[in-house]
């Protein structure tokens, strides 16, 4: 038998059916109610998944993600994972409040780099949004963020780490804590201009609709949250067409819609 199943506000210890049983936290966010499953189960409807019932669950809330709500390093990973259509527990911490929550010994546990994102895949635990999105793209099936050939997602790579190696560091949290309240405008301003400079060039070549053709890559996960750090930072978004055009077009995408900071659980306005 197919059984559908939905994957919020599941209750620890429900037996389903007569296979397994189904252990996980119930979510906080609640939605619609689904249609009734067997013996009478009512459950609540975010995202559905289907398996077969003899099957093993695993991967119910087995996903959590140490997040802040501006973090371009944890939007990237948002990003990736809606495209995956993956539900996971968002864990968040500020990186301000009482000089950073990042800091404390029980997240230091978690990642003792003290940075977001991190990524809980049941025992698996990575840091490094690089690494956690090629994680999500090899392990959970569905949209490719990758493409196939060799040259083309050489290219994604690239993008990906002009930005993510060669733009972001440089102005991020910590390094603009250092420079200063006083300096860090100007500082950003520089170095995200810089790297969109040279970005600018490379997406001249190798664009399409979005960053590399006309397929939603990782590289496009990268670019939208460096986008939002160049107007912050009062970049000129003129001098760069193809940036912007790209950045419009993945604005209007749902995965990209979930993935803004405006509607994180934790962004300041909600």
């Amino acid at each position: 038998m197919l059984c559908r199943f939905p994957y919020s506000s599941i209750l620890c210890g429900i037996r389903f059916a007569s296979n397994f049983i189904i252990s996980s936290q119930a979510l906080q966010l609640i939605s619609k109610p689904s249609k009734s499953m067997t013996s009478g189960y009512k459950a609540w409807l975010i995202n559905d998944y289907t398996w077969n019932d003899t099957d093993v669950i695993t991967n119910i809330m087995a996903l959590k993600l140490y997040s802040y709500w501006r973090s371009s390093c944890s939007w990237r990973v948002r990003v990736c994972l809606a495209l995956k259509k993956q539900e996971y527990e968002y864990i968040p911490i500020h990186l301000v409040k009482d000089g950073g929550e990042q800091r404390k010994e029980s997240f230091r546990n978690v990642n003792p780099m003290a940075q977001v994102p991190t990524f809980v895949h049941g025992d698996v635990i990575i840091s490094q949004s690089m690494a956690i999105m090629d994680y999500i793209d090899n392990k959970f099936e569905g949209y490719s963020l990758l493409p196939k050939d060799l040259a083309l997602r050489a290219k994604v790579k690239e993008i990906c780490e002009i930005i993510c190696s060669g733009i972001q560091p440089i102005q991020n949290l910590s390094v603009l804590q250092k420079i200063g309240e006083a300096n860090k405008m100007e500082w950003a301003h520089h170095w995200i201009q810089s790297g969109f400079d040279s970005l600018e060039k490379v997406l001249q070549k190798s664009s399409g609709k979005y960053c590399v053709g006309d397929d939603i890559t990782m590289a496009d996960a990268c670019l939208v949250p460096q986008v939002y750090n160049a107007n912050r930072f009062k970049v000129d978004m003129s001098k760069y067409p193809n940036i912007s055009r790209i950045e419009k077009s993945l604005a209007e995408q749902p995965a990209f819609i979930k993935a803004h900071p405006d509607n994180q659980p934790d962004c300041p306005q909600k």
